[in-house]
């Protein structure tokens, strides 16, 4: 009789332990799950948007190509060792300079002297180096004065030769360094871009949001003129409208004119693809709550519709800007873009529209490789943006 009640009491609390311990198990379940409602709330669409992106490789090193590209044509003057103006008659057609780094065991960059000469065949100019004299690269050297940003007054270059000449990627007919001609010329060639890409999204997206929300007349008015302006061809519409510039016009009014001009042509991508976002936002509930609160058309279009297509609306504007640089190349490079002064790679790329020039001095090609760069970055990176901007599909 005591053995069957002690075997029952026995049960009984471990029973009740276990029932204990389920209860404790349960309210810490319970306590992760509000606790992982707590960290969904915060967590935004952006980071989200950031933690996806991150999982791509491919993307993440576009857009450290990207940036890198822009800092250098933010820094451009002081990167690079010369200025536009400078006329090094002397070292013209040069081909690119090699850098040593390292002499008597000691990291000491230089490069070697040059001795100057004719081929006695083809009578080129020859180049050929003194490895017995070294000319030693300094940093942080005083050169020719520029203006930083186009304001603070300055004269210390990254590096530089204190004689002699160095060029990274060689000299062009007049001896200019192409090295500092590339680096000049992506501060047009990124920003005509940038801002060319701005005033598309500026007029696409006022477009497109309206043409999705109103519907009716304003679609229709919206939507034939986007059908007119694509149904030009593209580069003859350009060599049109940027042929009829006046010859007089400064190089300050023609860059600020083609820049319009690309943005009067590329809003119409940006506003087809909102206006079809658009379509679908206007029925969900957030838009109807805000009607039914009496809220007006503009303050449904500027603070719920247009926030949110902002992803996709950056997704587009990284996608449009190869098109904007590669538009502005193509136009300098036919004669109908910017015009020297100004230096562009398009600019540039004119020097090697002789096919003799491309067999004797290759290295005139290389601002087509920054072009073909730049886009291949922007690609990449748009492409990871698109796939970010929705974060909850797999």
């Amino acid at each position: 009789m005591m053995s069957g009640m002690k075997h029952y009491k026995e049960t009984a609390d471990y029973i009740n332990k276990m029932y204990n311990r389920q209860s404790q198990l349960d309210e810490s379940l319970a306590d992760q799950m509000r606790e992982s409602e707590k960290i969904a709330d915060a967590t935004s669409q952006w980071r989200l948007m950031w933690r996806k992106f991150k999982r791509n490789r491919i993307a993440v090193v576009g857009g450290i190509v990207v940036l890198l590209f822009y800092l250098v044509a933010l820094f451009g003057d002081f990167i690079a060792p010369y200025t536009l103006e400078q006329r090094m008659t002397r070292y013209s057609y040069l081909p690119p300079q090699r850098v040593y780094f390292f002499a008597g065991g000691r990291f000491q960059p230089h490069v070697y002297a040059l001795e100057t000469g004719r081929d006695p065949i083809t009578l080129q100019r020859t180049y050929v180096p003194n490895p017995d004299k070294r000319i030693p690269i300094r940093f942080f050297v005083e050169g020719a004065p520029y203006k930083l940003f186009g304001l603070i007054p300055a004269r210390r270059h990254l590096f530089g030769v204190e004689e002699g000449i160095i060029s990274l990627f060689g000299t062009d007919g007049q001896g200019r360094d192409m090295f500092s001609r590339i680096i000049k010329g992506s501060q047009i060639s990124l920003t005509i871009g940038l801002v060319g890409v701005a005033l598309s999204l500026l007029i696409g997206a006022v477009l497109g949001v309206a043409s999705g929300y109103y519907g009716g007349w304003v679609d229709n008015v919206v939507q034939r003129l986007i059908e007119i302006v694509r149904s030009f061809p593209p580069i003859p519409l350009w060599m049109a409208l940027t042929a009829a510039l006046p010859q007089h016009w400064s190089p300050l009014l023609i860059y600020f004119t083609i820049t319009v001009i690309l943005s009067l042509i590329g809003w119409t991508w940006l506003a087809r693809q909102l206006r079809g976002k658009v379509l679908a936002l206007r029925e969900e509930d957030f838009i109807m709550a805000a009607r039914l609160a009496g809220a007006s058309d503009r303050w449904i279009i500027f603070k719920h519709l247009i926030p949110a297509t902002f992803s996709h609306i950056i997704v587009i504007s990284t996608l449009s800007m190869p098109s904007m640089i590669l538009a502005e190349s193509s136009l300098s490079f036919l004669g109908l873009g910017l015009r020297p002064p100004l230096t562009s790679w398009g600019v540039l790329l004119q020097q090697a529209q002789n096919t003799q020039v491309l067999l004797l001095y290759p290295w005139l090609m290389l601002p087509g490789v920054f072009v073909a760069l730049s886009i291949l970055a922007f690609n990449f990176m748009g492409d990871g943006l698109r796939d970010a901007a929705d974060p909850y599909t797999v």
